[in-house]
This record gives structure tokens, sequence and C-alpha cells, in this order.
């Protein structure tokens, strides 16, 4: 049994040690969570363009990767149920097949301009119904996989993280110049290809590969 202690060099690895450190859960956080979608968590999905997915595999390695199209690309099949349609991108399919291994996945949503997001925690599969997916066509580009999540929970999560980042204040934006291209990051990383090659490559893709 793992004894309590405030001293602050003691490292935190058990949970009743965290609870009393961190003290008690607000009520109304715990209140807030849902085990499905209800019209506020629908609205806020139709509205959002961008998500980050969090996965791990089945040795607990994580990652969490970005998703983005248009506002509402999501769709809600019903109210525990969500299909993330899937663009063309470099093929690595990390959370594909973490998914595999262990179906626990964890979704924020954000919509530009508002500070609260959306945290969707579920369980996910993969399909490639294409009933399922022709909806999600754009460009005459049909996705050919998609990823189904069955919801276990739903909650609105405080603006404070994204109100003390700024991440919407258009005024402290960085200007891109001040930061090296992709093209060159991934030219001097893998010494692969040149950095024209690689900023003609990005562009290219950029411009014909999004869908």
């Amino acid at each position: 049994m793992t004894t309590q202690t405030n001293d602050p060099a003691t490292p935190i690895d058990d949970p009743a040690d965290l609870r009393a450190h961190m003290g008690a859960v607000n009520p109304l956080a715990e209140r807030k969570v849902l085990d499905r979608l209800d019209v506020f968590c629908r609205d806020f999905i139709a509205l959002s363009p961008f998500l980050v997915l969090a996965t791990a595999d089945g040795q607990g390695r994580a990652d969490a990767s970005p998703r983005g199209d248009a506002p509402g690309f999501v769709q809600v099949l019903d109210e525990r149920t969500l299909l993330i349609p899937d663009r063309r991108g470099n093929n690595r399919v990390d959370s594909f097949g973490n998914i595999l291994a262990a179906p626990g996945v964890g979704l924020i949503f954000m919509v530009p301009g508002i500070a609260e997001t959306l945290r969707v925690n579920g369980r996910a599969r993969l399909t490639r119904d294409h009933a399922l997916l022709e909806p999600a066509t754009v460009q005459e580009r049909t996705p050919t996989l998609g990823l189904i999540v069955d919801i276990d929970e739903a909650f609105f999560h405080c603006g404070k993280a994204l109100i003390r980042s700024k991440l919407w204040d258009s005024s402290v934006q960085v200007e891109r110049g001040s930061f090296p291209t992709l093209g060159r990051i991934m030219s001097e990383q893998t010494k692969a290809v040149s950095v024209a090659e690689a900023e003609a490559n990005l562009e290219e893709a950029y411009r014909t590969r999004l869908y």
C-alpha cells in the first residue's frame, strides 16, 4: 500500500494520493458527463471543423492525431454513435492500427471563436461501408474508410485553456515566415530529399490531394 505524504519530492503513484493532493471533484464537473449526445453536443459537432483523436496501442503507447474538414464533417449517426470519415493522407494509419489493438478513443472537438470544447470518449471500429461513407463525398471523392465511435461519455470542457493560450486571437498569430516550412523540416530531418523537392511535393499535396 502506498503511504501518502506531503513531501513535494515524492512522486504521486496512487489514486488515493492523487485525490488527496487535488481535493474533491467539483460536483458540477461530475454531473455534466452524459452517456449520449444531447442537442447541445449535436449542434457543437455540426459547427466543428476540427478535432483531435487520441488512441493507444495494446502496450499503452499513445498517439494524438488531428482531423479537419468543413464544419460538420463528423456525422452524428444517432445519439450514441459518430462517423469520422478518413481523408487521404500519408498512409501511416497510426490511429487505425492502435484501434485494432485497443478500441478506446478520446475526441476533442473545437469550433473557431468558441473557447469551450466538447470531449467525447468511447470505443471505435473501422468501416468501409460505402453506404455510410457516401454522404461524406467531397469533390467527387468518397472516403474508402471511416471510424465509427460508440459513445461512452460526452461533456463540455471549460474554455480556460483556450483563453490562456489565446488560440483564436488573431492579434497573437505567429508570422508564418518566423518558423521553417514543413518541406524544409522534412528535408533536414530525413536527409532523403532536397528542400526544393520537399517543398514542391508538399505544395502539390496541399493543392491536389486534400480529398
